[in-house]
Parts: C-alpha cells; structure tokens; sequence
C-alpha cells in the first residue's frame, strides 16, 4: 500500500502544540511537565533555544530510575541523546517511518530551517497510516459496488 502524505499533513491534523524543557532543568521538573500534560516526551532546548533533543519516559525510566540515580539531583542535558534528529514538514510520512524504525526513535521534532513547528510522534504516524488504510478501502468498495 502506498502511503501519502507529509509531515506539515500531520501537524495540520494535530496541530503544532510542542512542550519544551531545557537542557539544564532537572529531570524532575521534565517529568513533572509531562505529567502535567498527559504526553510522553519533550523536546529539549539549550539556552539559545535551539533543539538538541528529546526527552522521554523511557530515558527516565533507563537512564535515572535503573541507574539509582534521582531525578531532583539529575539534569535532563545528563541523559538526553546529544544530536537531535529532526524532519522538515515536507518530509513525506514513509520516511518519518524509517529514520523512526532505524533510529529506534519514536518522536521526530520537525523543522522549518532553524525554526521548531512541531512534533511527530509514532502515535501520529500509526493514526496517519489507519486512516490512509480506511480511505483505501472506502475508495475499493466503492469501486466494486459501483458507487464512485
């Protein structure tokens, strides 16, 4: 099946929300803005705001909690993947697809230029990928019952 569309397709269906932390914050204050708003991960920004990477549950739960350290004590820059890897919003979704499954990423800050716009997350991809699945299948039935 082949798979349309394009990152800036999928921010106009979720919108461009992105919540940040800084790479100097403590893990614990990260943790406690994800909890806040219900989402698994943050980008993570230096003191010029430039992106540097993602922050993530399983970070927290690898790389603080399983490694007895504690999170008021641990700076989020300590256990975030220092290069941060982004798409650009003309990136089509098949290859959002493959840099998440070579990467063993599951959230992609997009880019325009030097500019943050967004987030994609598997989520958003595995959403994008069922409902170009059911237009398929509703284009099909239509043309083998004669209705299109």
């Amino acid at each position: 099946m082949d798979i349309q569309g394009t990152v800036r397709d999928i921010l106009k269906d979720k919108g461009d929300q992105t919540w940040k932390t800084r790479v100097d914050a403590t893990v614990y204050e990260a943790v406690g803005l994800m909890g806040k708003h219900n989402i698994g991960a943050l980008i993570v920004v230096n003191t010029s705001d430039e992106v540097v990477g993602v922050m993530t549950e399983r970070d927290y739960s690898r790389k603080v909690v399983l490694k007895g350290r504690t999170s008021r004590d641990t700076k989020v820059h300590e256990i975030v993947h220092k290069a941060a890897i982004t798409v650009k919003p003309t990136d089509k979704i098949t290859h959002c697809m493959a840099v998440m499954s070579n990467e063993r990423i599951r959230h992609l800050p997009v880019m325009d230029g030097e500019t943050l716009i967004g987030m994609v997350s598997m989520g958003d991809i595995v959403r994008w990928v069922m409902a170009s699945q059911e237009s398929t299948i509703d284009h099909l039935k239509g043309y083998i019952f004669g209705t299109q």
